[in-house]
């Protein structure tokens, strides 16, 4: 497909996916790249585990942040994060299937709210992150 052909949401997260090591790490798979929406799925691996056996809660707001940064950079505006929050709901394991679902809840010029939310294979909610980001003046240029 023609870069022009893919929609603006798409040829931004592709240039961030493309330049963003640590999300390509975490083994993320985009499902939907859409305006002010990302939707991502990846699977824990044992190295992404802390002493307990369960996965370090940085995975899962890195998993998380990601999301968000793919959803607020999907209107073509380069946007950055200026305050985040997590809450883990249920402990994720080695061979668990997460989704995030990142939703746009309010825009505007210089402002936009988030929140992401993390299932696992069975649908439990798993983690939920809320995300500020200030929309600078720059265009993604793509």
């Amino acid at each position: 497909m023609e870069n022009r052909d893919k929609s603006l949401a798409t040829r931004v997260v592709d240039a961030m996916h493309g330049n963003d090591p640590f999300s390509q790490w975490l083994g993320i798979e985009r499902v939907e790249d859409a305006p002010g929406r990302s939707v991502l799925r990846m699977t824990v691996r044992p190295e992404m585990c802390n002493g307990f056996g369960i996965a370090h809660g940085g995975i899962t707001f890195s998993f998380a942040d990601s999301a968000f940064a793919f959803a607020s950079n999907s209107h073509g505006r380069k946007s950055v994060s200026i305050e985040t929050s997590i809450s883990h709901t249920v402990a994720v394991h080695p061979g668990d299937v997460l989704t995030a679902v990142a939703e746009e809840e309010h825009l505007s010029n210089k402002l936009a709210n988030y929140r992401v939310t993390v299932t696992n294979q069975e649908g439990k909610v798993v983690a939920l992150f809320k995300g500020i980001v200030y929309r600078t003046g720059k265009e993604w240029e793509v």
